[in-house]
């Protein structure tokens, strides 16, 4: 897979050429309605392509852009690059036989963040997870699913941590419950394994880790665990991610997300230290 430099992937490229055409609208006063009678779409379809969620024709963009005045030629050529770009497929494509659309986004999201910051109660998060510790959790979570299909999803989750070991990676900040260590998923081996390896990455200097331990009770993540994504683009807000069993939820108003970095704040202080956390680590791997 060709190394994709933060803020270059495909989602990104969609949502900001989403939000300029949104504002270019709102400039000139036009409605969404108006908009897709100018592209012989429906207002909907119109919402979804301010919100980055669909592809874009570049005949719908270049129609778009004549309707709100945008004659300069350089201006246009750039937003029709910038749409030319955003129809890309990002090599998670390659796996749309196991990957529903709501977590495509997501995928394409991390691969283009510069800070991704994430607490879990149950899990290791994906990024961190060994490949068979993610082949355990794949089997909780689809018992009925064929050895090839199980395969396909850790090859997945796999290919997800490449973003962490090329040039200009982005900043991963976990949060982890000690609960996701302490339940053995995959049998002793396993974790053990996995443990080791969660040492192994609090070693990277793009990479913090702190345990939230069980000896400090109630802390400020009552409502369980969430992502925040941070990107170098100026133009695209933060973004909240929490995922549900058949969908998910992407949060990017200011105030949620504002309430969420509060608490992700607070677990950061009310958390171990990263270099005691490691002790920890190494305690529960002697453990076991």
């Amino acid at each position: 897979m060709p190394a994709t430099q933060p803020g270059s992937g495909s989602t990104v490229r969609r949502i900001l050429l989403g939000s300029q055409l949104r504002r270019l609208r709102e400039a000139k006063g036009i409605t969404r309605e108006e908009t897709g009678y100018e592209i012989r779409a429906s207002e909907s379809k119109i919402s979804r392509m301010e919100l980055g969620r669909v592809s874009f024709k570049e005949r719908d963009v270049a129609d778009l852009l004549t309707m709100y005045g945008v004659g300069d030629e350089t201006e246009r050529a750039a937003l029709l690059g910038l749409a030319a770009e955003a129809n890309a497929q990002g090599w998670w494509h390659n796996y749309n036989d196991i990957l529903p659309s709501w977590f495509q986004v997501y995928v394409g999201l991390e691969e283009a963040a510069s800070v991704i910051r994430t607490y879990e109660v149950q899990f290791v998060p994906g990024l961190l997870q060994t490949p068979e510790y993610a082949r355990a959790v794949v089997i909780a979570g689809q018992p009925s699913a064929s050895a090839a299909e199980v395969d396909r999803r850790v090859g997945l989750r796999m290919q997800r941590q490449s973003i962490l070991y090329r040039d200009k990676p982005p900043r991963l900040w976990v949060v982890l419950d000690e609960a996701a260590l302490r339940r053995p998923i995959g049998g002793r081996d396993v974790m053990r394994d996995q443990v080791r390896h969660l040492i192994e990455m609090a070693a990277l200097p793009n990479v913090t880790i702190q345990i939230m331990p069980f000896r400090f009770g109630a802390h400020a993540a009552e409502g369980g665990p969430f992502l925040l994504l941070r990107f170098p683009e100026s133009d695209l807000p933060d973004v909240v991610y929490l995922e549900q069993l058949t969908s998910a939820l992407y949060l990017d108003k200011r105030d949620e997300v504002d309430a969420y970095t509060e608490v992700m704040d607070r677990l950061s202080v009310d958390g171990m230290p990263p270099d005691k956390s490691v002790d920890l680590l190494q305690r529960i791997l002697k453990e076991n």
